[in-house]
This record gives C-alpha cells, structure tokens and sequence, in this order.
C-alpha cells in the first residue's frame, strides 16, 4: 500500500453525521441507571486500567442499536464530582447549561410511544411534548441537567421538500396524563419547496 497525500479540497468534507456524545456526570451509577433503566441504552464498555493508563477516569460506554445492530458506542458517561448542581427546574431555552438538549431516536412511532408509556409509568417527568415538522418529540431532563429529547422521524416525503419549513413548524401538547400519550399523525403537514406547485 502506498501512502499519498491526499488532495486538498476547497471546502470541508460534510460528515455524514454524529459518531457519539461523550457526557460528564456528577455520579456515574446515577447517570448509568438512568441512561439504562429509564432511557433503555446497553452498556457495552467501561475503562479499565492498564500499564499505559494506571489510573482512568471512571467511563462507560453505551450503544442503542442500528437496523438491529449494535454500535460501538453511542453515548460515554464520564463522571466528574466537580460538576455544578443541575438547575432546579429544566428549560431548554434558559439556565446555564452549555448543551441544550441531546435527541434520541426511536426505531418508529409504536416503540416511541412505549417507551413514552413506560417512563410516564416509571414516574419521569415530561418538560415537554410537542411536533415538530420532522419528528415527534418529548422532552425531559437526566440527573445532571441535562436536556433529553426522545424522538420519531417523520417520513422523509413529509419534511424533505423545505427542511427550514419543517424546522421551524411546532405544535405543543400536553405534558401529563394520558393525553401525553396521544399521537395524531394524521393531520401533518407536509412541507414542500415553495416552487412546487
């Protein structure tokens, strides 16, 4: 095999997208049961120390699945006690957190709205519950603060034509009771480019 230097293109390559996130957390059995028990991510790593790292910091390493596949890791759970206490009452457009929120996609709208109907059963909080023009989202907060957003994508022919459309088209609903658990997908939008006829 020969090394060459590859050619220098005029503008960054676009990536095809998000490989992981890597979270601190003030207390990583906290975070470990809520990104499993509650979220339904498996662990599939942690570090461990060896000659060349005696002492690692306490990690682990979470994966959903992709087309029934699992991934190496989708999210690391890095704890650190000097984290600052999360904010009492969660807001995604307010407070002092540097992430906003992190989104979750759900394989399709059955196993969202049972993973919806489960964490209302386990108790979890809803902070909100709305449509967006390409995904159905709920939004709620982990032990740290952190914003969480559980979401199904739309067919991609109901947003493709005018993502910014889409994007910018919400809908709230309700946050608790059963009326969180209602999804009507009948009456969605689809957005077109406004030279479509």
């Amino acid at each position: 095999m020969t090394d060459k230097t590859p050619e220098v293109p005029d503008r960054a390559v676009t990536p095809s997208g998000l490989n992981h996130l890597v979270l601190n957390v003030r207390d990583l059995e906290e975070s470990h049961q809520f990104w499993t028990e509650i979220l339904g991510f498996r662990q599939v790593g942690e570090l461990h120390a060896t000659a060349e790292r005696p002492n690692p910091p306490k990690m682990r390493f979470y994966s959903g699945e992709r087309d029934g596949l699992t991934h190496h890791h989708d999210v690391a759970l890095v704890e650190n006690t000097d984290l600052p206490p999360p904010p009492e009452k969660w807001s995604m457009f307010g407070g002092n957190n540097a992430v906003n929120h992190i989104a979750i996609t759900l394989p399709n709208r059955e196993a969202w709205l049972a993973q919806l109907a489960f964490m209302q059963s386990k108790g979890i909080k809803f902070g909100r519950r709305v449509d967006h023009g390409m995904t159905h989202s709920l939004y709620i907060s982990d032990p740290n603060g952190y914003g969480v957003e559980l979401v199904y994508d739309l067919p991609r022919e109901i947003w493709a034509g005018d993502i910014d459309g889409a994007l910018n088209w919400v809908r709230a609903l309700p946050s608790e009771g059963p009326e969180a658990l209602v999804d009507e997908t009948e009456d969605n939008p689809v957005f077109a480019d406004a030279g479509d006829d």
